[in-house]
Order: C-alpha cells, then sequence, then structure tokens
C-alpha cells in the first residue's frame, strides 16, 4: 500500500513538473517573440537595394511570415555612410555592398557579418554612339582608360557618384587598377547623390557611369533613362554582392534588437531566397547554390585595394 502511495506521489509530481516546464517554457517563449512585437529598429542601408524595393519587401514579408509588427526605419544612405552609421550605432542592421570597406569595419570589431545574401553586377552604361567605344573593350579597366581618353579629347563625361557608396568605391578602385586619376578633369563630374539620381543625371548629360544592374533596369523600366545603353559587363571587376551586418555598438547590445536581426537574417536565407528568385530574378539574384562561389567573389573583392 505504502509503495503503491509513493507511486503515486511520485506520479503526480512528474505530471507537476511537466506542466509546470510546458507553462514556463511557454510563458518565457511568448515573451521572447511578443516582447520584440512592438520594437522599431534602424536599418542603414544601400540605395539601390532600398530603391528597387527588395528591402521594403523583405521587411513585409519578415513580419508577415513570423507574425511580428516591427517597424524598420530605414536609412537608404552610401554604403560608406552605412557602415559608419553601423559603427557608432546610430543603425543596427546594415546592409551594404563594399567588401574592402566591410573588412575594414570587421577588422576594427565595431560591426558583425550576418549573412552574404545577395549579388548581381555593376555594368558601364553611357550613350548609345558610344564616342569613346567602350563597348569594344576587353574589360572594365580597358573601358576606364577608353574614358579617360575621350574626355581628355572632349568627347565624353563621366559621372561618378562621389559619396563614398559601395559602387563609388569600385568605380575609385578601377581607376586605381587603370593607374589613370580622373579627379579634378573637366569631365569627369560628381553627383554626391545616390544612383538613381546619379543615373538621371548621366541619361540628362548622355554621360557614362557605373552602376548596378539593378537600380539601371528599374529606372529603365519606369521609363526615366532612355539615353543609356549597357556597354560593358566584366565578371571579373565588376561583380557587385549584397551583405548583411550587425552592428556591435553598446547602443545595440539589446537582447530583442539581436533576437530580431538574427531572425531576420535566418528569414532572408531562407523565404527571402525564394522571394530574390522569384521576384528580383537579374536585378538582385540568391546566393543560394553558389554560396561558395559568391563568398569567395566577396573576399577577392577585398584584395582590389
Amino acid at each position: 500500500m505504502r509503495r503503491t502511495l509513493l507511486y503515486a506521489v511520485f506520479a503526480v509530481a512528474l505530471i507537476a513538473v511537466g506542466l509546470l516546464g510546458y507553462y514556463m517554457g511557454r510563458y518565457y517563449g511568448e515573451k521572447t517573440t511578443v516582447a520584440p512585437q512592438h520594437s522599431t529598429v534602424i536599418v542603414a542601408t544601400t540605395t539601390s537595394l532600398y530603391q528597387i524595393g527588395v528591402l521594403n519587401d523583405f521587411f513585409n514579408d519578415f513580419n508577415n511570415s513570423t507574425r511580428m509588427n516591427i517597424k524598420f526605419d530605414v536609412l537608404a544612405k552610401g554604403t560608406g555612410e552605412a557602415l559608419r552609421l553601423l559603427a557608432d550605432g546610430s543603425a543596427c542592421i546594415g546592409f551594404v555592398h563594399a567588401p574592402v570597406l566591410e573588412l575594414q569595419y570587421m577588422n576594427q570589431g565595431k560591426i558583425e557579418r550576418l549573412a552574404v545574401f545577395g549579388y548581381n553586377e555593376f555594368i558601364i552604361v553611357g550613350p548609345s554612339d558610344d564616342p569613346a567605344n567602350v563597348s569594344g573593350a576587353s574589360n572594365s579597366l580597358e573601358a576606364f582608360k577608353r574614358i579617360y581618353n575621350a574626355g581628355e579629347n572632349g568627347l565624353a563625361k563621366f559621372v561618378s557618384r562621389g559619396d563614398m557608396s559601395g559602387t563609388n568605391v569600385r568605380e575609385l578602385q578601377i581607376w586605381n587598377l587603370t593607374k589613370l586619376n580622373p579627379e579634378g578633369k573637366q569631365w569627369y563630374l560628381k553627383s554626391g547623390q545616390g544612383m538613381a539620381q546619379t543615373l538621371l543625371m548621366a541619361d540628362n548629360l548622355k554621360a557614362y557611369t557605373l552602376t548596378d544592374v539593378g537600380s539601371y533596369i528599374n529606372l529603365v523600366n519606369n521609363g526615366k533613362v532612355n539615353n543609356l545603353v549597357v556597354l560593358k559587363k566584366d565578371p571579373l571587376y565588376l561583380i557587385n554582392v549584397y551583405s548583411m551586418y550587425f552592428s556591435k555598438a553598446p547602443a545595440c547590445d539589446d537582447p530583442f534588437t539581436l533576437y530580431i536581426a538574427y531572425k531576420l537574417r535566418d528569414y532572408i536565407m531562407s523565404k527571402g531566397q525564394d522571394l530574390l528568385a522569384s521576384k528580383y530574378k537579374g536585378l538582385v539574384e540568391p546566393v543560394r547554390g553558389n554560396e561558395t562561389l559568391i563568398l569567395s567573389a566577396w573576399e577577392e573583392l577585398t584584395k582590389l585595394g
């Protein structure tokens, strides 16, 4: 009888512990997911991802998929400025595309890479009559040399973003590789603005410029760019890799913000890849299936200087 009673007490205790564990797990699980539902996270991003709509779709689909209601305040800047905002904690999540700058901030311990999630290409666009014969160049370095010579002869103009964005950094890297310096030349103009504004300026002047393919196609499809055509692609020097980062600044050292960042990373590397493949094909490609190749490309780009 006593043994039976002990077994009964033990069984009741086990059930009680199980129920307690269940409700505690449910309570803290709900607390982990419910608390961020009213959070605001500041995001710094390169203008291209913002202007072609990728980030807006990411954030909307993320909230729908997770049943959250996170408000993402987006600061669309050049990559250089976006990385600075991450470094000082003015933004906690960042989307950028300048590997050489990203590596510098990582080495300084100011940012943590969460994912390399997408890629496309930079292209050289210009007037259809192509006075510098860029279309006949063997690669982007030769194309820039031809633009330089045409500019010196009064035949061409080039519009640079001039804002230390990812696009501007790549442009400067190519100029550096050519051993030519266009700085201060009358034909070398700076917009000091985002990619869309730079393309519109080049279109108006019938000038050459370097752009990510997504921004160019988006403006052409919307009828805003009419005088520029694609003149040169270069898989070696013009691959464009997009990465996601988290700030290591004290202002972002918050468990809920970190939770949202990692949850967003998980979404982007799963459902977000499907979204890129279905809606942004040709604009921003998903890395899925090419992760090793794109990461290797990122590493090579850090060596361009």
